[in-house]
């Protein structure tokens, strides 16, 4: 079985007990898998997470993805007996990660109160879209909200019309990495303390943390950031640019960048023109400065563009999709790719394990698995010491 092939990484000597579904709690569980955790994630008998179903049509590639390197057991947790199975696993376990809705584990009585007397040493992760505290607690949060709350949104797109969103769950994301970095420091705390705490994630402070000084700017300024499309206002040139046969973009925003800029693109005198010579004054003349630098590109393919931008020390990079970073030489070299055992889709490529150790790197064993509670009887028997006999009972009852 593949589950016993040793784990590699940083986190070896460390256990995470993964509730919840989709993307933001499970995305944090990917993180503590690929650097090597052993991830027990727990999901409904007969339905799973929703996740596995996600994708085209007939392609639900996404829970490959997030679902990575972890064992998968099912229990059903609105019973006592799968809460049961939990508090026993806890009672093993470093870490508890969760993102139902905040009050849904208290519940079923397995809240950081309960279960700290079982495992005081257990570090809870609580991933939510509002928190666990607050007159918003309790609502449901998607990542789409919190994106919107924590003011990405609103700066996300074109002027002229509504926001618009990245085409990535961003939102879930940050708040699993976010609380990935929480759990960790939480770690460190333990370390010297022997004393685990709960770690209180948001979707929408996740986002808020990323948003530069755009409260300050409006507190002290009155000034609000507004969408604006491709650019940032005042920066430039720093822009997407369309050659003859696809899209680059070239960052040429700081003084001597744009002198060698200029020369590329024949134009030297340009660094002297008082419309271009300062920063503020190519950020007063940005659209000018666009226009004449993509009436250059227009005409060019992007190898030519990208190579020209090369020679002169200019920041330059096409615009990838999948089939660029599959046939990219530098993602070779790096493996910023790499192929994961997956028996429904062999020779799958997905993105590798991030960031890189020098000494210890992680490293993905396989990809989701396939089966709704694949790992069931191999993680009760191992760590509860169930019998075969036990586990099928469970599975019987509609337990597990």
């Amino acid at each position: 079985m593949v589950s016993s092939q040793p784990r590699t990484g940083p986190l070896t000597d460390l256990r995470v007990i993964e509730l919840g579904q989709l993307i933001a709690g499970p995305f944090c569980g990917q993180i503590f898998a690929d650097m090597g955790a052993d991830v027990i994630k727990v999901e409904p008998p007969g339905q799973g997470d929703p996740l596995r179903d996600w994708g085209r049509e007939g392609f639900p590639l996404w829970w490959s993805v997030v679902a990575r390197g972890k064992r998968c057991i099912t229990a059903n947790l609105r019973e006592k007996e799968g809460q049961d199975i939990v508090r026993q696993l806890v009672a093993q376990a470093d870490f508890l990660l969760e993102n139902f809705r905040p009050g849904t584990l208290e519940k079923w009585g397995l809240g950081y109160e309960d279960l700290r007397k079982i495992n005081p040493r257990l570090i809870m992760i609580r991933v939510s879209g509002y928190g666990q505290t607050g007159p918003y607690a309790s609502r449901a949060g998607y990542a789409s909200v919190g994106e919107a709350m924590g003011g990405l949104r609103y700066v996300m797109g074109e002027a002229d019309r509504r926001p618009s969103r990245a085409g990535i769950s961003l939102g879930d994301s940050l708040a699993g990495l976010y609380a990935a970095l929480g759990a960790l420091a939480a770690l460190h705390h333990r370390e010297k303390t022997g004393e685990g705490q709960m770690i209180d994630a948001t979707i929408y402070e996740s986002v808020l943390s990323v948003m530069e000084a755009l409260v300050p700017e409006y507190q002290f300024e009155g000034y609000t950031r507004e969408r604006s499309g491709s650019i940032l206002p005042n920066i430039a040139p720093s822009n997407i640019y369309e050659g003859s046969d696809g899209m680059v973009i070239v960052a040429a925003n700081q003084d001597t960048v744009f002198a060698r800029l200029c020369v590329a693109i024949g134009r030297p005198e340009l660094k002297d023109h008082p419309d271009y010579k300062t920063h503020v004054a190519r950020g007063r003349n940005q659209q000018q400065l666009d226009d004449l630098i993509q009436a250059w590109a227009s005409t060019r393919p992007i190898d030519e563009i990208e190579q020209i931008m090369i020679e002169n020390g200019v920041p330059v990079g096409k615009v990838y999709r999948a089939a660029d970073m599959l046939s990219d030489p530098h993602y070779a070299a790096r493996q910023s790719l790499t192929e994961v055992p997956s028996p429904r889709w062999p020779g799958m490529r997905q993105q590798n394990v991030f960031p890189k150790l020098s000494a210890t790197p992680g490293q993905i064993r396989w990809a989701g698995p396939d089966s709704i509670g694949q790992h069931t009887e191999e993680v009760l028997t191992e760590l509860l010491d169930l019998s075969p006999a036990q586990v099928a009972k469970l599975r019987a009852s509609g337990i597990v």
